[in-house]
């Protein structure tokens, strides 16, 4: 339950408040002079402090009042602060308030002012420290996989990422292939790189091959090698991607492009471990793990005859969906300070990002993805004429002012409608359950439903 800690020498000042409070389902704790208080928030904790500025009725000066706010702010200072003052203390209260005070009411004080005051803070204090559980938590998890598993220089902030490498390394080991699915430039690969590093084969090769970038007639040279003279320009035998990958790891990109041929022949591979060079009849033997990557929705090409449906069940014995930029804004900013880092290991020179230029970069769809990002930072870093970088620099399409001062002043941590929707319903309308998985409390949880026009019942 929230409470709030009224200090206050007048016993019907603190009845009032108490009762006040209790109207609007706040526990209030009284005490009467500033040592009972401090004592008192020892023992028990509160979510706000209502003290009174003067405790001597020989004085006016509010001097032991601010005396009780800087022991206050000693002794718990992200705990908020109101000042009860009287009109003769106000100059003091002002100056309180710019040393940090949440905010300061004149005696007599205006009911519906005071709850409003108090209902606000309230508010800000429990989304402050959701936030922090949830920023610790996430901290927690980033460390956890860093100290556990071999990441090398992978820079992630977000949930999104943070569970999709928690996946990748829980599935390392196992002996199967993983389909890695997302967007162009949003890391698939680097995903790979983790799976390899952490599998039983991390000593063996790592072996990339995309799918995209060759002829349909060279694909099957490549991935299987060839005889001299199996093709028109073939002058001697080559060694194809499973023999080099033999005892590691075949990173097979943009699987979708992959001409039916080939699937086939790759469907053989990954359930026998054998397979011809084109012009031999030996036939050969891999041990390859096999990651493979796509941006296409291999589902509908399988509908649409495409793709053999056999060969996408055996690489999609397990998926990593690796999520768009856009979906992992919290990775924005670390990502363009490793860019930033890198461009001064390479050039000597050292640049910044501005505060304008970091509202630009949240501000940015970024369909490009990462590779974006890092284009845009490379960009900056070279043609910034100061050591700050403006919004100018990274030459990013213009976002509408309103929605970049929206973006950057957002808190990133704050669920959107359709988070909390999702977590309404996966926790069949249960708002204490849902509220756990979101790291807010009901309270907070039903602000933001009211806010966001979602029922509180029948969810």
């Amino acid at each position: 339950m929230r409470t709030v800690l009224i200090i206050d020498d007048n016993p019907g000042v603190r009845e009032a408040l108490a009762l006040l409070l209790s109207l609007h389902d706040i526990r209030a704790l009284c005490a009467a002079d500033p040592a009972e208080g401090l004592a008192l928030l020892e023992r028990e904790a509160a979510d706000l402090v209502i003290q009174d500025m003067n405790f001597s009725a020989d004085t006016t000066s509010g001097e032991e009042g601010r005396v009780l706010f800087q022991q206050l702010r000693q002794r718990h200072p992200d705990l908020p602060v109101i000042l009860l003052t009287a009109w003769t203390q106000l100059e003091q209260a002002v100056a309180l308030v710019k040393a940090g005070a949440a905010d300061y009411l004149a005696k007599p004080w205006d009911d519906l002012k005071l709850l409003a005051t108090v209902e606000n803070l309230l508010e800000l204090a429990e989304s402050n420290e959701a936030l922090s559980q949830t920023r610790r938590q996430r901290r927690q998890r980033v460390d956890a996989l860093r100290q556990r598993y071999a990441l090398g220089d992978l820079v992630f902030a977000s949930d999104a990422m943070i569970s999709t490498l928690e996946m990748a390394c829980q599935v390392a080991r196992a002996p199967l292939p993983v389909l890695i699915t997302g967007p162009n430039g949003s890391g698939k690969e680097r995903i790979a790189r983790v799976v390899h590093a952490n599998s039983a084969v991390a000593q063996g090769p790592l072996v990339a091959l995309n799918c995209g970038a060759l002829p349909a007639e060279l694909i099957e040279a490549e991935l299987f090698g060839a005889e001299s003279g199996a093709f028109t320009g073939a002058g001697k035998a080559r060694e194809g991607r499973f023999e080099a990958a033999d005892g590691g790891t075949l990173f097979l990109d943009e699987i979708g492009n992959l001409p039916l041929a080939g699937q086939m022949k790759l469907l053989r591979v990954l359930e026998t471990g054998q397979f011809e060079r084109l012009g031999s009849t030996r036939t050969r033997t891999t041990r390859v793990r096999v990651v493979s990557a796509t941006n296409a929705d291999l589902p509908a090409m399988v509908a649409a005859g495409s793709f053999r449906e056999d060969l996408y069940y055996r690489l999609n014995v397990i998926e990593l969906r690796l999520a768009p930029l856009a979906e992992r804004r919290e990775d924005i900013l670390p990502l363009a300070e490793q860019a930033l880092a890198e461009h001064e290991r390479q050039t000597g020179r050292t640049v910044r990002l501005g505060e304008a230029a970091r509202a630009a970069l949240l501000a940015h769809a970024w369909p490009g993805n990462v590779r974006e990002l890092r284009n845009a930072l490379a960009r900056a870093a070279l043609l910034c004429r100061e050591e700050l970088i403006q919004p100018t620099d990274l030459g990013l399409a213009a976002a509408a002012p309103a929605q970049a001062a929206a973006l950057s002043h957002r808190n990133l941590d704050e669920p959107s409608r359709e988070a909390v929707l999702a977590a309404l319903q996966s926790a069949q309308g249960v708002v204490a359950r849902a509220a756990q998985q979101l790291g807010l409390s009901r309270q907070a949880l039903y602000r933001r439903m009211d806010r966001y026009g979602l029922p509180r019942e029948g969810v």
